[in-house]
């Protein structure tokens, strides 16, 4: 698929979510949470190992320990497949005894097909599974909401990101910016009193050269540096940089290596 006009005045090159990671105080009670409810939508775990656990390729909880805290506050919406999933979602979310952040039900506001299901997790964050007029999608993910102290600061610091992560400014409005790719993929900057805490969020690349350039031009920028461009021991060929946001959330640029 080659890039829109839009995408191309920006100079973004083509990217995905890669990834997200979120911290739990109780891995065994989160993963109990996601392993009731994703497999409604059609979600089975896709890895699990010493310290993370993972679903669909591109959600992933470990245990926060030490000064990994436990990410608060997030909002994350899963692709459901259709309405009937939407509702079995939270169904089986309620009859687990799991709390409820909104029943199953159209959402107009966000769209004229959008139709989501919302609990609460064991660590307080809101789940949504959500069925949006059948966009396509890779992975389980369909969007996430991230509160932020300042949305103009977090704005600017993901309008820096976007020419390396592969994304750009959808929608803009006074309380929150939605950021989206060429697919339906999307995440949202939402002005809060309370911001999320400690989300790990990854977009993922074609190269090394656009780690390298991502973790220069953002710390020239002011933004504080949490992992040089290196390869890690996640897999072989695995190059990552990584850079706090304005709220102190682990923001990485990945290129896989993958060929």
């Amino acid at each position: 698929m080659g890039l829109t006009p839009a995408f191309r005045r920006r100079g973004i090159v083509a990217g995905v979510l890669d990834h997200i990671t979120i911290r739990c105080a109780d891995r065994a009670a989160s993963e109990a949470f996601y392993d009731t409810v994703l497999r409604t939508v059609g979600v089975a775990r896709s890895d699990r190992d010493g310290e993370y656990t993972v679903w669909g390729g591109d959600f992933s909880l470990a245990e926060a320990h030490g000064d990994k805290r436990p990410t608060r506050r997030l909002h994350v919406g899963f692709v459901a497949p259709s309405r009937e999933h939407v509702d079995a979602f939270w169904q089986a979310g309620i009859d687990a005894g799991y709390r409820d952040d909104g029943a199953p039900g159209p959402r107009p506001e966000y769209g004229p097909d959008y139709y989501g299901g919302f609990l609460r997790d064991p660590g307080g964050n809101s789940a949504e599974a959500v069925h949006n007029g059948g966009a396509g999608h890779n992975g389980c993910i369909d969007h996430l909401w991230i509160r932020v102290a300042d949305r103009e600061a977090a704005q600017l610091f993901y309008e820096r990101v976007a020419p390396f992560g592969g994304f750009a400014v959808r929608s803009e409005l006074p309380d929150r910016t939605q950021f989206a790719w060429l697919r339906a993929h999307s995440f949202s900057v939402v002005q809060a009193d309370e911001p999320t805490e400690n989300l790990h969020l990854a977009f993922e690349t074609t190269d090394d050269a656009t780690v390298d350039a991502f973790h220069e031009a953002l710390t020239n920028a002011g933004y504080a540096d949490n992992g040089a461009p290196g390869e890690r021991a996640y897999h072989a060929g695995y190059y990552g940089a990584f850079v706090l946001d304005p709220d102190g959330n682990n923001v990485e640029v990945v290129n896989h290596n993958r060929g």
